[in-house]
């Protein structure tokens, strides 16, 4: 089971990483986000410092959305999910595994690059090692979240639309906690360690949820 498990892990990131994957054309739309944003205020580097996690965050939730859609959809149209249904692996593992895939392609990447990007909008160094540790820990969520709606549109050809407004309200508590967690590092009112951890209370929350309510909408489709 656990070879079933490490074996879909890997597949889902070896599609994932060819030319045109999901993982790239997230990071450049977070990177092409990210360059705007400067472009649109104005060279106000005290502004751009005070909104840059607000900004990265934004851009974080809107690049894991891309591909998302292709979660199930591709292994729907092959045929390959009415496989994994009938494999030996439970449909939660399933779930999991292709849910850790999309993470380790997009969610990581971002995570990983946020520092780098965090120049492009005046962030100190304490802010960039704030927005990393939170996207490291709250972009999990946003992929379980987003792993729910990807179950439910499954079997429409073009879902992406409806996923984005089935998950988005549902993403709003990890962007407002990360965010404040960010802030808090930067000297606000609240000790960063409480929105932290609730920040990944809310991944886990996530984890345990989602995997359950996309296997539950897996098999109400078969």
């Amino acid at each position: 089971m656990t070879r079933a498990f490490l074996a879909l892990v890997a597949r889902d990131i070896r599609l994932a990483t060819r030319v045109g994957g999901s993982g790239a054309l997230g990071l450049v739309f977070f990177l092409m986000i990210v360059t705007l944003v400067p472009f649109a205020l104005g060279p106000d580097l005290n502004l751009l410092a005070r909104i840059g996690p607000a900004v990265l965050w934004l851009a974080a939730v809107l690049a894991t959305l891309i591909g998302l859609d292709r979660l199930f959809q591709a292994d729907e149209e092959d045929g390959s999910l009415d496989l994994l249904r009938l494999s030996p692996l439970p449909l939660e593992l399933t779930v999991l595994a292709k849910a850790l895939a999309h993470w380790l392609t997009t969610g990581l990447p971002l995570a990983l690059a946020a520092p780098l990007f965090g120049l492009l909008v005046a962030l100190t160094p304490r802010a960039m090692g704030a927005i990393m540790a939170t996207l490291f820990v709250g972009t999990p969520a946003l992929t379980f979240v987003g792993a729910v709606g990807a179950a439910l549109t499954s079997r429409l050809r073009r879902g992406g639309l409806l996923l984005s407004i089935l998950v988005l309200p549902l993403m709003i508590p990890t962007l407002i906690f990360g965010v404040s967690a960010a802030n808090a590092a930067l000297g606000g009112t609240v000790p960063f360690a409480t929105p932290f951890l609730i920040l990944l209370a809310l991944t886990l929350v996530a984890a345990v949820v989602g995997t359950a309510a996309a296997a539950a909408a897996l098999r109400v489709q078969d």
